[in-house]
């Protein structure tokens, strides 16, 4: 199993979680973060560090949000690794639990 990000990282891009993945298994893309199921040690340190509640264990993703388990790999195959911890945008406040954000996911 593998640690999945979903639809409230969108806009949001919280980086608190990068800063406790022992496994360097974040992805950055311009508004959202992935995590690479190929890095993911399934160690849960992410999910109490993400402030908006975004990552969820694979078999755990709610059902409105399972597309989010593909999206991840995707990404994830695509984008660059981050390492450190960054500020959030200044909206994220606004963004944090705004659902129906798909479309504003930036690739």
């Amino acid at each position: 199993m593998t640690f999945v990000v979903t639809e409230n990282c969108i806009r949001c891009k919280h980086t608190d979680c990068v800063e406790v993945c022992p496994a360097d298994a974040f992805r950055e893309g311009p508004n959202f973060l992935a995590i690479s199921p190929d890095d993911c040690i399934d160690c849960a340190l992410c999910v109490p560090a993400c402030p908006v509640k975004a990552i969820y264990q694979e078999e755990d993703v709610p059902e409105d949000q399972r597309a989010f388990i593909v999206l991840n790999r995707e990404l994830a195959a695509v984008w660059e690794p981050i390492y450190d911890r960054k500020d959030a945008p200044a909206d994220a406040p606004h963004w944090s639990h705004v659902k129906g954000k798909l479309e504003q996911l930036a690739r």
